[in-house]
């Protein structure tokens, strides 16, 4: 192996950071840039299908059922939310617990929802009446807006926000399902399981299925996963030998083989036909999607260097850090930058028709400028306010 390569690996060589698993940062890329993939792909049509070295290559499967990434960035939520308190006694306290998630969330949040409004919603008259904007603008700031179909399938504000209503309510209720689950681990797991599955079973069988689908109760078993492979990283950790190849070399072939089977649990999702069955194939998928991704993120843990290095350098870490604002902002953006024809095009409709000299351009601009706005936010806005609402609640706690 050649000298560079070696000093590019050799961080890589030795136990997992405690405090920060560095290749959750490339899977939370990936799975970020899915999503974001499936979005623009909704607007652009653009079709990654094409002879490479003489290889037919076809990765459509991948932004056509891009959305079901978000069950894996859900995954990654349940498994830093108990990575910290997997293999101890302690548990986090409620209120403290729920500042610092409202800190770590709220800024971006609450400037995504203020511009979606001031600059979208009430220019181009979305709402009928003030009392249509009055809901929506409360049921969001309350986090409970996927609850309602006003405030989910029908609002005019940045679509993608309806996570966030999830991730909140799962907050909500952390704090004590942490403490039953390191009391009673196996009678809690069967509990979030059979919620997760009983529900989803009772979803299935409607006539309409959009406003539960992405309800918190059919997000449990994702949770769960989430717990699961936090508990698995932190035992691992602990029992085995940083240097031992052999080791390695088996947690590589397991990560290869559950990101084959993710693969192919997208492939069959891409082939759903119908919304009603996108959303029941979607469902139907969901535990399985939780164990590939399971597998995959412990594995990715104790993997070769050149894997951890692949999921774990700084050029992952910086994209990762970006990932929050570069979802919030990744569909709206794209949305208007194809509603103000900034691409020139030669047919009034370039998606449709395949002209891929506006399909390209217009597809590379949908992830670069969300990445730079991303940049700009991140560093200009989130962080200096998340350190002020910091300070502000350590001098309230002295």
């Amino acid at each position: 192996m050649p000298q560079a390569l070696q000093n590019w690996f050799a961080p890589y060589r030795g136990d997992i950071d405690e405090k920060h698993l560095d290749v959750l940062d490339g899977v939370r890329v990936l799975l970020s840039f899915i999503v974001g993939w499936y979005h623009i792909w909704q607007q652009s049509w653009l079709m990654p299908i094409g002879v490479i070295g003489g290889v037919y290559v076809n990765l459509d499967y991948i932004p056509r059922s891009g959305y079901a990434a978000v069950d894996g960035l859900i995954f990654l939520s349940g498994l830093l939310m108990f990575l910290p308190y997997a293999g101890t006694e302690r548990s986090p306290r409620p209120l403290q617990y729920y500042r610092r998630r409202l800190i770590r969330i709220a800024p971006a949040y609450v400037l995504a929802i203020v511009v979606s409004f001031f600059l979208d919603a009430l220019p181009a008259h979305r709402y009928a009446t003030v009392w249509e904007a009055v809901r929506d603008l409360l049921a969001h700031f309350t986090f409970t807006h996927t609850l309602f179909p006003f405030s989910y399938t029908g609002s005019p504000l940045n679509g993608v926000l309806w996570t966030l209503a999830v991730e909140m309510q799962a907050y909500l209720l952390f704090p004590w399902v942490c403490r039953l689950y390191q009391k009673r681990p196996v009678l809690t797991g069967a509990g979030m399981l059979a919620i997760a599955f009983g529900y989803r079973y009772y979803v299935s069988g409607l006539e309409d299925t959009a406003l539960l689908i992405n309800q918190l109760p059919a997000f449990l078993d994702i949770y769960l996963f989430g717990f699961v492979s936090a508990g698995a990283i932190v035992a691992l950790r602990q029992r085995l030998r940083g240097e031992n190849n052999t080791e390695k070399l088996f947690f590589t072939i397991l990560l290869v083989l559950a990101g084959a089977m993710y693969l192919q649990l997208m492939k069959g999702q891409a082939a759903e036909n119908g919304i009603e069955n996108i959303r029941l194939g979607q469902m139907d998928r969901r535990f399985m999607i939780g164990a590939a991704l399971s597998v995959f993120s412990v594995s990715a843990c104790f993997s070769l260097p050149a894997v951890r290095f692949l999921l774990g350098n700084r050029l992952m870490r910086f994209l990762s850090v970006l990932s929050y604002e570069f979802y919030i902002w990744h569909q709206n953006l794209a949305v208007h930058l194809k509603e103000w024809k900034l691409i020139p095009s030669v047919s009034e409709t370039p998606w449709y028709d395949g002209e891929t000299a506006w399909q390209w351009p217009y597809t590379i601009c949908c992830f670069l400028l969300p990445l730079i706005l991303a940049v700009v936010l991140t560093y200009g806005y989130e962080r200096p306010v998340k350190r002020w609402l910091e300070k502000r609640e350590s001098r309230n706690c002295h």
